[in-house]
């Protein structure tokens, strides 16, 4: 869900600085002047225009410098926003139409909300999951199982592509990570080749859901594509996964690792808070398809289902530990006896408070950014330099490897912002781009930086950059994948 994007916890890597002032000095450089700004004032070849651009580079540098100056990166795109639309007030100001700059905040605001208020209550359910051990659960048995390197390979990248469309896939790829990382510990060019799948494979499967990340939930909110429609890209991106994973996988010395003992039960309700994000999931759904209302008042009904059920769980706690406690001492067991102990009573609140509001404060910064200088008259710029310089295919590919360095939620909130005039088709393209072209680079998804943290010294950049070239193969594949099977997709407009 949730990411192809900005990770939650990792820094990003600052070779994406390159790409990010590559993308906005050509933005001024080579589009056409000619095309009107979205404002009532062209600001594109203003002092106050190109102030707000370099505004934004320096903001994103900082972004790429978390590692190196370890700020968190929420800081420098939160005042970039204040002052962009501070110049664009003053302007507006002194040539006396404030109301269509306060307007357009106002728009941009609301798009903003939305969004957050739906990433809120994911992050919520994700952090209620994990609180009730169900991803610790899941990793414990994979790790049992005593499964041959090639078989952990094949099973942590095809679940990976699976839970991805609704566990989002920072998170999955986290999970996955984690099993790999245990069971082949010391192993570095397995563990490296192993997070390589799982990066591309949760990328591939969070790009035809909804829920899988960002940029899909945008374009899902913006109503542009909808939720079944998402399904369309089904088999594109599991060719997107399966090609690259067929390659890696020859390279793989099929021999068994020494089985783990690890057991770790469930929580108490954690089989029914997933019950409850599905039908959360099934509620949004129902809001947005068949009542034509945003998901997100569906997302935050859910949120009360959520608190409806943490208040069972606390009121029915006291009863549940004496009957445990019973039992665990007619068995003579002590170890879990004493693990009562330290039962604490499950809080909906707490789990909020976990959500990680440093990358809603980011996604802030980045969607009020993009969203100024597109009112100041960028993006019609760019969209003029993308969709009616070239073609619009092209296009959409290329904004899928510039995703790959520059981050992909900035790049979809442009084009969003754009809306140019595209076919059914291509906007399923730059969804399927925009999401699986951050695996070519290990720093092009939350993921993959993510990952590099995770399993710090055996996966690195260097060792995802030299297997970018058949990453590079499942990419086209499945761009053809998309042109070929929903080929009756891009003669429709709307």
């Amino acid at each position: 869900m949730l990411t192809t994007c900005c990770s939650p916890s990792m820094p990003r890597h600052p070779a994406r600085w390159p790409g990010c002032l590559i993308l906005f000095l050509s933005l001024v450089a080579f589009a056409s002047p000619a095309v009107a700004s979205r404002g009532e004032l062209d600001l594109t070849t203003s002092f106050v225009g190109l102030l707000a651009v370099v505004i934004f580079v320096l903001a994103y540098a900082l972004v790429m410098a978390e590692e190196k100056i370890h700020m968190r990166k929420s800081k420098p795109v939160l005042v970039a926003a204040g002052i962009i639309w501070g110049l664009i007030g003053w302007v507006y100001v002194k040539a006396g139409i404030p109301a269509e700059s306060e307007h357009a905040f106002r728009t941009t605001l609301l798009e903003f909300t939305e969004l957050m208020l739906f990433l809120l209550v994911a992050m919520t359910y994700i952090n209620a999951m994990d609180e009730r051990r169900v991803f610790d659960a899941l990793r414990a048995w994979m790790v049992r199982k005593g499964f041959s390197y090639r078989t952990l390979f094949w099973i942590t990248g095809l679940l990976a592509f699976v839970i991805s469309p609704v566990a989002d896939n920072l998170t999955t790829a986290l999970l996955m990570c984690a099993v790999v990382t245990k069971v082949a510990e010391g192993d570095k060019r397995f563990i490296n080749l192993a997070c390589i799948n799982i990066v591309v494979a949760a990328n591939a499967g969070g790009a035809f859901s909804p829920f899988g990340d960002i940029t899909t939930l945008m374009v899902w909110q913006a109503g542009i594509i909808q939720f079944q429609e998402f399904f369309e890209l089904l088999v594109p991106s599991f060719v997107n996964f399966i090609i690259p994973a067929v390659v890696m996988s020859a390279f793989i010395k099929n021999r068994v690792p020494a089985s783990l003992e690890e057991d770790v039960p469930l929580k108490r309700g954690a089989r029914r808070i997933i019950l409850l994000f599905l039908v959360t999931v099934a509620t949004a759904v129902g809001y947005h398809t068949l009542l034509h209302l945003p998901p997100v008042l569906g997302m935050m009904t859910g949120l009360g289902y959520l608190q409806f059920f943490g208040y069972y769980l606390r009121q029915s706690l006291p009863r549940s530990l004496e009957r445990k406690r019973s039992l665990y001492t007619r068995r003579g067991d002590w170890k879990m006896l004493e693990q009562l102990g330290s039962v604490v009573p499950f809080d909906v609140f707490n789990r909020v408070a976990r959500a990680e509001w440093d990358t809603l404060l980011f996604f802030y910064g980045v969607v009020m950014c993009v969203g100024g200088l597109g009112f100041m008259g960028y993006l019609g710029l760019l969209s003029d330099a993308l969709y009616t310089g070239w073609n619009a295919t092209w296009a959409n590919v290329a904004l899928g490897v510039i995703s790959a360095v520059v981050d992909n939620i900035p790049v979809m909130f442009a084009v969003l912002t754009m809306e140019p005039d595209m076919s059914h088709g291509h906007w399923l393209l730059i969804t399927l781009t925009a999401g699986v072209g951050g695996s070519l680079l290990s720093i092009g998804s939350a993921a993959g930086v993510a990952l590099m943290g995770q399993a710090r010294g055996n996966y690195t950049f260097m060792g995802h950059l030299r297997w970018s070239p058949v990453i590079a193969l499942g990419y086209v594949a499945s761009v053809l994948a998309h042109l070929w099977i929903n080929a009756a997709s891009f003669s429709t407009f709307g």
